[in-house]
């Protein structure tokens, strides 16, 4: 078994890796995926029978995430399943270890699909479009049993005027909304994490949807915000509301929309002053800055409240 000595995985990760593919697998080797922020991923390539294969192994090593929700591994790897289950377009689900006991923290070990991510398309129309027909697609799988339950990051009651901001009283009256009575929604299948960064394309098409550790029952527009306040702080608020009228048309009347969830998906997202998320730029958008992004936050912001006086 050939091992790539600077690739950071430590030795005990890589033999319960070749314990769960079998005696016949040599790993070739072993590279770093950059993009990831809350956890370590690597590409292993395989060689089995004479053939090639790809998989890839998520650690968790943030000792805070684990302590608040312990059973990270568990969680991807049930998601997997289920959306597997459903037909989606997810890695196939290899093996997991939930405490980390044998593979030195936890670890989900999955198939590595095909395709790339993308945030300079050729074709924006294309791809929003695809974006939001793989969101509506998911959406159509419903969750019966599945114990992961939606919650919000953020207690809107605790959070105080930010102070980057040039439109601090609007924020408190989002975090009065936000902290009010929730809307009656349609339960189903999300992601939670959904974004063009956890999507991958290829040949103009979506060839998988990747990181489904959050995944859960909950109401479709807690995705739908996730994935519109990414866009606004991308692109602006104008492609955050293409893909709002793309998804629309794609979910038809299974669909309600209430601008109450993209508040609840924007200051889910507050943690201390925004800056630019550092999986961006590994992906090419090298434009951005933390003072734009910002700036697009509080545009974002009034649109959203604007919503809701016309609601």
């Amino acid at each position: 078994m050939a091992r790539n000595e600077g690739s950071g995985l430590q030795a005990q990760s890589v033999e319960w890796v070749k314990t769960q593919l079998g005696d016949t697998a040599e790993i070739t080797s072993v590279k770093p995926l950059e993009g990831g922020t809350s956890s370590t991923l690597f590409e292993l390539a395989v060689q089995e029978n004479g053939s090639a294969y790809s998989y890839v192994l998520r650690l968790f090593h943030k000792a805070d995430w684990l302590e608040k929700e312990p059973d990270l591994a568990k969680h991807e790897a049930d998601s997997l399943q289920l959306a597997e289950q459903a037909g989606l377009l997810a890695p196939h689900l290899i093996a997991y270890d939930e405490t980390g006991d044998r593979s030195g923290m936890p670890a989900v070990l999955m198939t590595k699909m095909s395709g790339s991510v993308v945030l300079q398309p050729v074709n924006d129309d294309n791809w929003l479009e695809g974006l939001a027909a793989a969101l509506a697609r998911l959406h159509q799988t419903e969750p019966a049993d599945f114990p992961y339950e939606y919650f919000s990051y953020n207690d809107a009651f605790l959070l105080g005027k930010p102070k980057w901001s040039k439109v601090q009283n609007d924020w408190m009256r989002a975090f009065y909304i936000v902290a009010g009575s929730r809307p009656d929604a349609r339960e189903c299948f999300i992601h939670r994490d959904f974004h063009p960064a956890n999507v991958l394309f290829e040949n103009g098409e979506i060839s998988a949807i990747v990181d489904w550790v959050n995944a859960c029952r909950g109401p479709a527009g807690i995705d739908v915000g996730h994935c519109r306040v990414n866009l606004a702080q991308l692109y602006g608020i104008s492609v955050a509301n293409d893909f709002l009228a793309a998804y629309q048309r794609h979910a038809g009347s299974s669909f309600i929309y209430d601008p109450y969830w993209d508040l609840v998906s924007l200051t889910d997202t507050l943690d201390g002053s925004p800056v630019v998320y550092p999986g961006w730029k590994v992906f090419g958008m090298t434009g951005l800055s933390d003072e734009l992004v910002r700036h697009r936050l509080d545009d974002y912001l009034l649109s959203l409240l604007d919503r809701f006086d016309d609601f």
